[in-house]
């Protein structure tokens, strides 16, 4: 079962997502989970850099990554045995986690994170500035798995039937970004 957070919380992490680009000079497509992250300051490890036992315990704990702070320094540890466009949606999420402070597991941390990596990388706005016409195009414009441009394409599509007519002013500010 997917956990479905309120309307309203989906606002917030829309409004939070533009307002993390702006602050960090995000403005070019594909995005880049690995510049967030940078830019955030997050240090990001792939699995392969540590020993084998190491690497063993990280894919016990996910498949794709994780996120930790130790120190007062945030790390993301990814699986870089995983294709690009995969690693790239397993930073973004991890960011997510970061940016809106999530301090432990829960179905709404992973629900909110999964928006905030779907919204950071392929948002509906940018798509429908761009004239993309199905999710193929959506796969090759934004760099995202064929799974997550279904998903985009989808959630454009609902956009498009519900909200497009006024552009909301986090809308209009990505646009600007993006301009």
């Amino acid at each position: 079962m997917t956990y479905r957070l309120s309307a309203e919380r989906y606002e917030e992490i829309k409004e939070i997502v533009v307002d993390l680009f702006v602050r960090l000079s995000i403005q070019c497509i594909p995005i880049s989970g690995f510049e967030i992250a940078t830019k955030l300051g997050v240090i990001v490890v792939p699995y392969s850099s540590k020993p084998i036992e190491t690497r063993r315990l990280m894919l016990e704990e996910s498949e794709d990554g994780f996120s930790v702070k130790k120190g007062g320094h945030w790390y993301i540890f990814y699986n870089d045995e995983n294709e690009y466009r995969r690693i790239n949606n397993t930073i973004c999420h991890e960011c997510g986690h970061i940016v809106l402070d999530h301090s432990e597991a829960s179905e709404l941390a992973e629900a909110e994170a999964n928006f905030f990596a779907k919204y950071a990388l392929a948002p509906p706005v940018l798509i429908h500035k761009l004239k993309l016409q199905n999710p193929y195009e959506i796969y090759n414009h934004f760099d995202i798995s064929r799974e997550a441009s279904d998903y985009a394409y989808s959630y454009y599509q609902k956009w498009l039937t519900y909200g497009h007519r006024d552009y909301t002013n986090y809308e209009l500010r990505l646009l600007q970004q993006f301009a």
